[in-house]
């Protein structure tokens, strides 16, 4: 396994990963040698709207995502792009409708014989 802990995010509770949030913003504000004051006037909330977010209190999705800007973390949001993905039995079926062999044009049919 790589040194990355695992994690069962599903058995998590509510509580737990509001925590974890919270200890990613924390780490990545003081990694940049952010005050909460700093922060939190870049980002346009309070400062006890972002003391709160760091400790894994109820805030708005919209603070996250300010909170996420201003630290420059946005990518965190490509766990939420989503990839369309074909079912085994769409494909299948999209499968037998190819077609599997070319019409030949160039040929005349006997309506059309020159004879």
């Amino acid at each position: 396994m790589n040194d990355k802990a695992f994690k069962v995010w599903h058995s998590m509770s509510d509580q737990a990963l509001a925590a974890h949030i919270g200890a990613f913003v924390r780490h990545h504000r003081l990694e940049q040698n952010k005050t909460q004051d700093v922060l939190s006037h870049e980002a346009g909330i309070s400062r006890s709207t972002l003391s709160l977010l760091e400790r894994g209190e109820t805030v708005t999705l919209a603070t996250l995502i300010q909170v996420l800007r201003m630290l420059d973390q946005l990518q965190v949001m490509d766990a939420f792009e989503v990839q369309q993905r074909i079912s085994p039995l769409a494909l299948a079926k999209a499968e037998l409708e190819k077609r599997k062999r070319a019409k030949n044009t160039k040929t005349k049919g006997p309506e059309q014989s020159d004879w």
